[in-house]
């Protein structure tokens, strides 16, 4: 009989051509590893993969549920289902037995862009003007931390992913490549405005740290050492800039960097941006991921709300009204 704890190890085996990042595989691993260990408990010995029916994965889940938030208790749920298939598929299993095992309801998702409709105006004015207070000012590097984040809606990760020569491209014609998940790439536009500013950005990093902190492979964005940003650094970076342009208290509980991500989705179907432009734009594997953005803008309800013939009778006699007080 073959033990989960081998058919765990074989079934990352069958995943490595999928290239999956190393916090895939931990965070796939932590979740097999957890539920596993509660099943062990349960059976009193180390289990095997004859033992995974459903009411054993479903008291196990019951368990590990017990103390861990509802995402948590999803991404492990998942995490399963799939080790499941591919047991079935290996013909360890006759059939899957997450189908027996209740799965959280997922919350609905509402984007938290920054509040307000100037603040990202605001914010960036702010520190284009050095509000930022530090030990060593950088007022360059931080307006095109800030700038990019806006204007391209990227992900802190894919941030700090960055380098030099991911600006490519003529004049008018720039972009930047842009490393997202799962190992896909896009390219997302840079106007001429973008383009000027990352452009005084380098060049005020050239004075600084020299001709060789901007070669083509060193990182876009970088600490006042030269070294690349981490993400704590570019999360203290990103929180400052908002305390002292004066505006952290309109960035919403729960953003932070993700914020200007979401500010400039929200901003862009806001414009009347395609759901297929956003999730191009954004990285989104499926437009599903991104018909949120669309849904808290309701720019399709509004429209058809507006479409409604009462309105033009209630227009006639709002008109009809503000004559009637003007005469007064």
């Amino acid at each position: 009989m073959t033990s989960v704890a081998a058919a765990v190890e074989s079934f990352f085996v069958a995943r490595a051509p999928r290239k999956d990042s190393p916090h895939t595989t931990a965070a796939y691993r932590r979740d097999l590893a957890a539920v596993a260990a509660i099943v062990a408990e349960q059976l009193g010995r180390a289990p095997v993969v004859s033992d995974l029916s459903a009411p054993v994965l479903r008291a196990a889940f019951a368990v590990f549920a017990a103390d861990r938030a509802a995402a948590s208790v999803g991404r492990a749920w998942s995490v399963w289902r799939t080790f499941c298939e591919f047991l079935v598929a290996e013909e360890l299993l006759p059939g899957n037995p997450m189908s027996g095992v209740a799965r959280p309801r997922r919350p609905e998702r509402v984007p938290k862009p920054l509040q307000g409709d100037g603040t990202p105006e605001e914010l960036l004015a702010a520190v284009a003007a050095g509000a930022r207070r530090a030990r060593d000012p950088w007022p360059e590097r931080d307006l095109a931390v800030l700038a990019v984040l806006l204007l391209t809606g990227v992900r802190s990760a894919e941030l700090l992913a960055l380098r030099v020569s991911s600006l490519s491209g003529r004049s008018g014609e720039r972009r930047l490549a842009v490393a997202g998940k799962g190992g896909r790439f896009r390219y997302v536009p840079v106007e001429e405005p973008l383009d000027v500013l990352l452009s005084g950005y380098l060049a005020s990093r050239r004075s600084r740290l020299g001709a060789r902190s901007v070669v083509p492979g060193a990182p876009l964005f970088v600490a006042g050492s030269g070294a690349g940003l981490t993400r704590s650094q570019l999360r203290y970076l990103v929180e400052q800039c908002y305390r002292y342009a004066g505006v952290r208290d309109r960035v919403q509980r729960g953003a932070l960097v993700h914020a200007l991500r979401h500010t400039f989705a929200t901003r862009l179907a806001e414009d009347g941006a395609s759901i297929t432009e956003i999730a191009r734009l954004l990285g989104h594997a499926s437009v599903v991921t991104s018909e949120w953005y669309i849904a808290s803008t309701a720019v399709a309800q509004r429209e058809a709300a507006r479409a409604n013939r009462t309105y033009r009778v209630v227009a006639q006699l709002s008109a009809d009204a503000g004559g009637r007080r003007a005469e007064g």
